[in-house]
């Protein structure tokens, strides 16, 4: 396997260039991006123990968080404080990050070998300190792992300060030789995919000093929806199961304690506790200072796009400076669906953010949306200007179950019965067959494309013979399109032979990676979005309680976040039913609900608000082809033709 060469620039070149690029205040010009200037072979690589403060596995000393830090050497030998990028994970040495599952690996003095990912190799030459820090409870860390808490928070939050001059560290996990971090100006940014990215959310959530921007990719902003959705559960097992999973062999020998705790503090009823309400970071939005650029799969049905919606929402509440990427697989890094442009983006929001080059990305639009397999478009800011809530409203049709979403309010009742062997797919598919499953309600094919853009509400009355039930309520674009396979194991990519390379190698730590490519499928329906609930949570999304069979209930379910344009010539659907098989748990029961329409409705932002359904319910549709590009929000955006200059592809 052949990779691409990268050499070390000479002393000469590294000096003037560092002149130039990296000293703005004595430059002629300022500097709008970064060079690789320093040395990634010479790079030092150390290993320093952050003290908590905490005592998770109370053995009676406080924890300490292993700090593996890769910087230039250089740097340090000019006297040039530099800025740091770091990734605090539970994953290091369980299960590896990355789409080739990499872990890292130490020489015999116990200094990293190989930092997975990309950042090191790419950022290290480029006048950054990459850290990656090993969450309390894993790999060579103390303490417990306890799930989005405070030990997770914390253990990362004391790297931060210790970064800033403001916690002590150590040479080593058990002695006293004290380490300072006088080779850092204390300015960090965090980023993250899944747990680790929902760690960034929640140090942000401290209004730490010092972390200047946050990249959270596929993140929870609050754990109690990672497990349940308004009292319905999501997952079978509890956060005791996945702290296990990951703590290190000498965490589980010590954290029985703190695993009871996690299994007493989320109870399987989907009541909220205490233990959700110190993991959730939505309410701490206020406190966050740090920008936040989000990455996030509108069909991740492993951290669901409720994730986004709420933590945006909050964020943009409090004048966050806020950026979004929005693609269409699933739980997927953008390195492995959009590499290049990710590559090079992430790049200048780091040198924006952290090194304080003005080079505009600030000023570019807010958001990027993946319409199509590798199709994106641009939207100034998001959800767009001109969207607004629009009220659909089911009404009865022509057959039992087969009903018409529009303005208008309906009347009478549809019927269906829980059958937790079928899914959204399912009552998509049979859309327009009365099935005793669901009730389907959906709009006359559009005579214009329609554009939903946010977070939808969807207002429930129903009756229910049981004193259990679960709902969902389901948004289905009708018609044929070509999707990213988000159902696919690998949720819409393709990992293929071929290697491109992000930065120098060392001989252990390559920076090339396997490319990849969107995996596709035809549909004939695209789920746009889904909500659930537990009928007995309709008095409050904090607790249930039994239901009287034949008594009439209301409920509201928050149906995700997305952006989704259902083109002209399709059909809008609203279904709403019982069990949705695989995504939530069935109820103790198995129900028969009856649906007052006149008192059902959606709460849907549309871009254009209620005169633009009304636009496009209107008339006779044509089914016709979607461009291959849009403009969205006075933006052209034909970005997918685009290539951003990277690395050559090697065999």
């Amino acid at each position: 396997m052949r990779f691409t060469t990268w050499r070390p620039l000479a002393t000469a070149a590294i000096a003037a260039l560092t002149a130039t690029l990296l000293t703005p205040a004595t430059a002629h010009t300022a500097p709008r991006t970064s060079q690789p200037v320093y040395s990634y072979e010479n790079a030092v690589r150390e290993a320093v123990w952050v003290d908590t403060g905490l005592d998770g596995d109370g053995d009676g000393r406080t924890d300490r968080v292993a700090v593996d830090i890769v910087r230039p050497r250089e740097a340090a030998q000019r006297g040039r404080k530099i800025p740091v990028i770091m990734d605090a994970s539970p994953y290091y040495s369980c299960c590896g990050r990355g789409n080739e599952s990499q872990k890292k690996t130490y020489d015999a003095n116990g200094d990293v070998v190989q930092m997975p990912l990309f950042y090191d190799n790419y950022f290290v030459p480029r006048g950054y300190a990459f850290v990656g820090v090993d969450l309390s409870g894993t790999n060579r860390s103390d303490g417990c792992v306890d799930v989005g808490g405070r030990s997770d928070v914390h253990s990362a939050k004391a790297v931060v300060d210790w970064l800033n001059g403001r916690a002590k560290a150590y040479t080593t996990r058990t002695g006293a030789t004290r380490a300072k971090a006088t080779w850092t100006n204390g300015r960090t940014g965090m980023i993250g995919k899944s747990w680790d990215g929902t760690i960034a959310n929640g140090v942000a959530a401290t209004g730490v000093e010092g972390l200047e921007t946050i990249v959270p990719i596929s993140a929870i902003s609050s754990w109690y929806d990672y497990y349940f959705q308004q009292g319905a559960p999501l997952y079978d097992s509890g956060p005791d199961w996945l702290s296990n999973y990951v703590n290190s062999p000498d965490a589980r020998a010590k954290c029985a304690a703190v695993q009871q705790r996690l299994a007493d503090g989320a109870p399987r009823t989907g009541d909220w506790t205490p233990l959700w309400t110190e993991r959730d970071y939505v309410k701490d939005a206020r406190k966050v200072k740090a920008s936040v650029f989000l990455i996030h799969g509108m069909q991740d049905l492993n951290v669901r796009m409720k994730h986004v919606g709420q933590w945006w929402d909050a964020l943009a509440r409090n004048g966050v400076e806020r950026k979004i990427w929005l693609s269409q697989t699933g739980h997927v890094d953008p390195f492995d669906f959009r590499r290049a442009e990710w590559v090079e983006t992430l790049h200048r929001w780091f040198d924006h953010e952290l090194l304080g080059y003005d080079n505009g990305i600030d000023r570019e639009p807010m958001a990027d949306i993946e319409r199509h397999p590798d199709q994106w478009v641009t939207s100034k800011i998001w959800p767009p200007r001109g969207t607004d809530t629009t009220t659909l409203r089911p009404a009865k049709g022509t057959e039992a179950g087969l009903g018409t979403l529009g303005l208008r309010r309906g009347k009478g009742t549809e019927t269906f019965t829980d059958d937790p062997r079928h899914s959204e797919t399912d009552w998509a598919a049979h859309i327009d067959q009365p099935t005793s499953d669901k009730a389907g309600f959906v709009t006359k094919p559009l005579t214009r494309d329609l554009r939903l853009s946010g977070s939808t509400e969807v207002t429930v009355t129903a009756t229910p013979t049981t004193r259990t039930a679960h709902l969902s309520a389901v948004l289905v674009d009708l018609g044929p399109a070509t999707i990213r396979d988000y159902a696919d194991a690998a949720e819409g990519i393709t990992t293929l032979p071929d290697r491109t390379c992000w930065g120098p190698s060392t001989t252990g730590d390559s920076a090339c990676f396997k490319e990849t490519s969107a995996k596709t499928t035809d549909v004939e329906h695209t789920i746009v979005s889904r909500g659930w609930a537990d009928l007995g949570n309709h008095a409050s999304d904090l607790t249930g309680r039994p239901l009287t069979p034949g008594k009439r209930y209301t409920i509201t379910l928050d149906v995700a976040a997305t952006d989704h344009v259902v083109p002209a010539g399709h059909r809008l659907a609203l279904i709403i039913a019982g069990t949705d098989k695989d995504l939530i748990d069935p109820p103790a029961d198995t129900p028969t609900l009856t649906l007052d329409l006149s008192r059902t409705f959606a709460r849907v932002p549309l871009v254009g608000g209620t005169a633009a359904f009304a636009l496009a319910t209107a008339g006779t549709a044509t089914a016709v082809t979607p461009a291959p590009y849009e403009k969205l929000d006075g933006v052209d955006a034909p970005r997918a033709a685009q290539r951003v200059p990277g690395p050559r592809n090697t065999n």
